[in-house]
């Protein structure tokens, strides 16, 4: 009987396309796992021996991962990785434990605890959600007053995520940072996202050119994904003139901008790991 994987979604992206594809070239059966239409036994049965978590919804992910690896099946990314990079707090606890060398963060629970923080970093500072992605409603802070209006009109935008501030010390970049791919135990690409706007996600608009993966790069990268549980990771990095410094960490991966320019089979790789992984 051939491999059976189930692929955990909410929306058929490029990257889900591929890896369908890639996996079908294998013999492989794949199991579509829509999460919108999905429920869920505290104890369940399957029609598959592994899954590929793919969703773009980290609250359905982190449930759905927890009752399928309790009902046995293995999963990729697994629970715990997923809880951990989801949480932009977790991973920068998970980082620093690690002894990774990432910015300099605060954490605070009022406005008037964030606004102190912010002054004790020193402006500018930036401002993130502790759960998001792509880029979405970051905010670089450059003088008080702006200050007091973000860290207002956050407490009132309804979820208790809001009232938890990030706070992340400004880092000058030369118009790019790094993002690089670990599945397992190698660094298998990185790309370079550059963009005259301090925020260069390719989901923004930034551009994606190879970056070459240096001795440096691979060993924070493994350090990185070894620190959040491992698995099939992107490492957001930035250069700094006292080297470079691990931003994120991220478990649902998305790729297909890197591919072209890394030459490298992305969705590949993710198969050839999930594939491993129903060998240990």
């Amino acid at each position: 009987m051939s491999l059976r994987l189930g692929i955990l979604f909410s929306r058929i992206r490029v990257e889900e396309k591929l890896l369908i594809e890639e996996a079908t070239k294998r013999g492989v059966q794949v199991v579509k796992v829509d999460s919108r239409q999905l429920t869920m036994g505290l104890n369940g049965s399957y029609e598959f021996d592994v899954l590929l978590e793919r969703d773009v919804s980290h609250s359905r992910t982190i449930y759905a991962l927890n009752l399928f690896q309790n009902s046995g099946i293995k999963t990729v990314n697994s629970y715990e990785v997923a809880l951990v990079c989801g949480d932009k707090v977790a991973t920068t606890k998970a980082l620093e434990d690690a002894g990774i060398p990432s910015p300099e963060v605060r954490v605070a629970f009022t406005r008037e605890t964030a606004l102190q923080a912010i002054e004790e970093i020193g402006y500018p500072v930036v401002l993130k959600p502790v759960v998001g992605s792509w880029g979405r409603l970051l905010a670089k802070i450059n003088d008080r007053d702006a200050a007091e209006a973000l860290l207002e009109h956050k407490e009132h935008l309804g979820s208790y995520y809001h009232s938890v501030f990030y706070l992340q010390k400004f880092i000058e970049k030369p118009g790019r940072d790094i993002r690089a791919f670990v599945v397992g135990d190698e660094t298998i690409c990185a790309i370079y996202r550059a963009s005259e706007h301090w925020i260069t996600n390719t989901a923004r608009g930034g551009g994606a050119s190879y970056c070459p993966v240096t001795t440096e790069l691979d060993d924070l990268c493994l350090r990185s994904a070894a620190a959040v549980g491992g698995g099939v990771l992107a490492i957001d990095l930035m250069e700094t003139a006292d080297g470079l410094l691990v931003n994120e960490v991220n478990y649902t991966v998305e790729f297909r901008n890197s591919v072209d320019p890394t030459k490298v089979n992305i969705p590949s790789r993710i198969i050839d790991y999930v594939i491993s992984v129903t060998k240990e």
